[in-house]
């Protein structure tokens, strides 16, 4: 029987690769969704962010992050595939904390 190498905690060769991106609010419990990435075998790759990779297609994996926070109030999960790119699967985008922190020129006109 052969075995699979391990590489960032991700069996090699056994589906497409994803990325998680979650995001609860202050104080709040992550328990479910961290029982979900340790079964799939994910590696941590930041505050909020995961990946792991699976044999499922996206929409399986979709249903199945709905399903195990179904019962969070307003939960915020971005999920990104190599093929079909990212999309929030529960929440929305928000207000980006570093809008204004950019220097713009201000286009002054002459008044003749």
């Amino acid at each position: 029987m052969a075995t699979t190498s391990k590489t960032n905690g991700n069996r090699k060769g056994t589906g497409s690769r994803y990325w998680v991106s979650f995001d609860f609010g202050l104080g709040a419990n992550h328990r479910e969704l961290y029982e979900w990435l340790d079964a799939n075998d994910a590696s941590e790759c930041g505050i909020g962010l995961a990946t792991f990779t699976s044999t499922r297609t996206r929409d399986e994996i979709a249903a199945e992050i709905k399903q195990v926070l179904r019962l969070r109030l307003r939960p915020r999960v971005y999920l990104i595939s190599m093929k079909d790119g990212g999309r929030f699967i529960l929440g929305s985008r928000k207000a980006s904390p570093w809008t204004g922190f950019a220097v713009r020129n201000a286009s002054v006109v002459d008044e003749v």
